[in-house]
């Protein structure tokens, strides 16, 4: 005899069950991904995408334009922190905004690949069966013919498809033959081809963020620009540009004009920015002369330069207390408001007794009142004034740390006084000279010239971003004016020939469905008469 151990009978489960409304990890993850992979889910990525291009449109980018950006730093100091910590002023390799574009692209092939398997089932399947009752749809129609339902089949089957409709035909044992017809397959395909633009365009312009570059480059009248990488102010390259891969082209600004209005309530406002450039598209080849105007770009290969600033440029000369030149040339100045008061620096580090430093202000128009003091009241060069504040001490170019060129370190540095004490401005019109205190030396106001602000870029794929525009435009067209309609014929044999009755179904109500069964009844006892 063995022993047995009796086990109790009970209607519990050994596991408890999970609590209603719970859901396991895999379910959740698949709950995530119908989700993210819904055509609504979709639409709100593309709009939010949209909405987080508005602050790279509104706030200048440190890629396009580092100077604007510190200006607009400049003009809001409380802002900046804030945008700063937002990266608004790198929108678009923002990790939010990267965040948005990958999970856009996800969700659009989410939803492509699935609609594709049933667009492609529906499309290869034949037209839907008969309904029992043709005569209960709300588009029908009914006919007599003295033909027998098969002939009345095969001409009806031959009408529609000269109208471009896929077309079944059966027979039954009483006799009777039915077609059953459908057209408009193109309208989801216009669909589809719709949504895989959208992800060829963003594939596109991934493509040449990552293997293209932007680069930047001030340019005063009559210098040249070789395209090599240290020849730019700014160079912002994708993350897998190869500075190899830099077309050895090179232009020079011949001339930069810009036209303002001069009179009316728009007065001051720029109505044309012109650059005239002289470029070699290679070493050696012949100079060929273009106009680069705004939206208008010079094109060599797959590189684009964009014109995108402008500013004067104060041809200034300095001499130190011994005679010597210390200082010659044009001087980038930058513009502040729409009447292009500009500011820029002067550093003589090699002036004797003592190292120079000049803050500079350019007034294309100047004028002068107690409420403002010195502004220009037009932002041509009616009557340029140079006014200029004199340091002297150490510059601290000698430290080994970088400087700006549009930026004067003070830290160093003593203002020039005149005989009451006070810190000396010089207010110089162009050709004058102005002697400094104390045996410093002197400065000119020798000329005036022109710079301009060139973008240099290359986007690898634009043509393929551009191809997926022109086919998402096509594809929004067909997935608009294409209409997919229905027909069906049932022929019953009779002692005279044939009953007709034949039906239809139109996504778009008042599309003249009743007018095309009517027509199709006519052409069917035409041809079979």
């Amino acid at each position: 005899m063995t022993d047995t151990i009796d086990t109790p009978l009970t209607t519990q489960p050994s596991e408890p069950p999970s609590a209603p409304g719970t859901l396991t990890v895999l379910e959740l993850a698949r709950w995530g991904w119908r989700q993210l992979t819904s055509m609504r889910t979709a639409l709100i990525l593309l709009l939010l995408l949209a909405l987080a291009s508005i602050p790279g449109s509104l706030v200048p980018q440190e890629p396009v334009d580092p100077n604007a950006v510190r200006q607009w730093q400049q003009m809001h100091p409380k802002l900046t922190p804030v945008y700063e910590r937002l990266d608004v002023f790198h929108v678009y390799g923002s990790p939010w905004f990267s965040a948005i574009y990958l999970l856009l692209m996800v969700s659009l092939v989410g939803c492509i690949l699935p609609r594709l398997r049933v667009y492609w089932r529906g499309a290869t399947a034949p037209p839907p069966r008969a309904p029992r009752n043709l005569t209960r749809l709300p588009h029908s129609i009914t006919g007599t013919s003295t033909a027998s339902p098969e002939v009345v089949a095969d001409a009806t089957r031959s009408l529609l498809r000269r109208q471009r409709y896929r077309v079944n035909t059966a027979s039954s044992e009483d006799g009777s033959a039915t077609v059953s017809a459908q057209r408009g397959y193109l309208r989801e395909a216009g669909n589809l081809v719709f949504h895989l633009s959208l992800v060829v365009i963003l594939i596109a312009f991934a493509a040449g963020s990552f293997f293209g570059f932007r680069g930047s480059v001030n340019l005063v009248q009559g210098q040249t620009f070789t395209n090599a990488r240290q020849s730019y102010d700014d160079f912002a390259p994708g993350p897998l540009f190869r500075a190899d891969s830099l077309k050895p082209f090179n232009f020079t600004l011949d001339q930069f004009k810009a036209n303002f209005m001069t009179s009316g309530p728009t007065l001051g406002q720029p109505t044309a920015f012109r650059a005239d450039l002289s470029y070699s598209p290679s070493p050696g080849a012949e100079k060929e002369k273009q106009r680069v105007e705004v939206n208008r770009p010079l094109t060599i290969g797959d590189t684009s330069v964009f014109l995108v600033g402008n500013g004067y440029a104060p041809v200034i000369t300095v001499h130190d207390g011994e005679g010597n030149t210390v200082y010659s040339g044009p001087t980038v100045f930058m513009p502040q408001d729409a009447a292009y008061s500009s500011v820029g620096v002067v550093k003589a580090p090699d002036a004797k007794p003592s190292q120079l430093g000049f803050d500079a202000r350019f007034l294309p128009t100047y004028a002068w009142s107690k409420e403002t003091g010195p502004v220009s009241q037009f932002p041509d060069a009616m009557n340029p004034v140079l006014s200029m504040a004199v340091y002297q001490g150490d510059l601290g170019l000698s430290n080994g740390v970088p400087q700006s060129v549009y930026a004067l370190n003070k830290t160093n540095l003593a203002a020039v006084t005149d005989k009451t004490g006070k810190p000396l401005i010089l207010n110089i019109p162009m050709g004058a000279t102005r002697k400094l205190p104390d045996g410093l030396g002197t400065v000119t106001f020798d000329g005036l010239t022109r710079w301009t602000r060139l973008q240099v870029s290359s986007t690898p794929a634009e043509n393929f971003a551009l191809g997926g525009v022109i086919i998402g435009l096509l594809g929004l067209l067909g997935s608009l004016f294409i209409r997919p309609r229905r027909v069906w014929l049932r022929a019953r044999r009779t002692e005279a020939g044939s009953e007709l009755e034949i039906a239809g179904l139109d996504r778009l109500e008042g599309n003249g469905l009743d007018q095309a069964l009517t027509d199709l009844l006519a052409n069917i006892e035409k041809a079979t008469t």
